[in-house]
């Protein structure tokens, strides 16, 4: 039972953190985190988790769940860079943005809420923003679009 109850919990940060839109796609990803699971079992699972499929885009969600990205999300992230950034720097697996006087929190806001893939999260200050992403070539890749958006290349 609390083999279940991990797997489940798993499948539900899985499709709270990227839109899965197959069960494969699902079963592969628990792969990846030691989760070996059959179809059948998969069904079960979506079926007790009350996963549904969004209509916007076919990926699973819980019943009643609010989309885990907005279609504006990522369109907004862009329009916040270019207005709040002065300045993006990375260091290994962080990436530093540097904004005016309080315009931090908006901007980290806005990275929250586009949900990119490979960010672990954001701590804002008044004018710095450190965003923790998977790794340091993650970092650069993520560096290098933050740096694109806010027209400073």
């Amino acid at each position: 039972m609390v083999m279940k109850a991990r797997r489940q919990a798993a499948a539900l940060e899985i499709i709270g953190r990227e839109a899965i839109r197959s069960q494969e796609q699902l079963r592969e990803r628990l792969k990846s985190r030691g989760y070996d699971v059959t179809q059948a079992t998969l069904s079960r699972d979506i079926r007790d988790l009350g996963l549904v499929k969004r209509a916007a885009d076919g990926a699973y969600q819980q019943q009643g769940g609010e989309p885990v990205v907005p279609a504006s999300a990522g369109l907004a992230l862009q329009r916040a860079m270019a207005e709040y950034a002065s300045g993006v720097a990375c260091v290994q697996q962080l990436v530093v943005v540097r904004t005016g006087a309080g315009m931090a929190q908006p901007l980290a806001i806005a990275i929250d809420r586009a949900k990119l893939q490979d960010v672990v999260g954001t701590l804002a200050g008044d004018d710095t923003i450190l965003v923790i992403s998977r790794g340091t070539r993650h970092a650069k890749a993520l560096a290098r679009q933050l740096e694109e958006w806010s027209q400073f290349a």
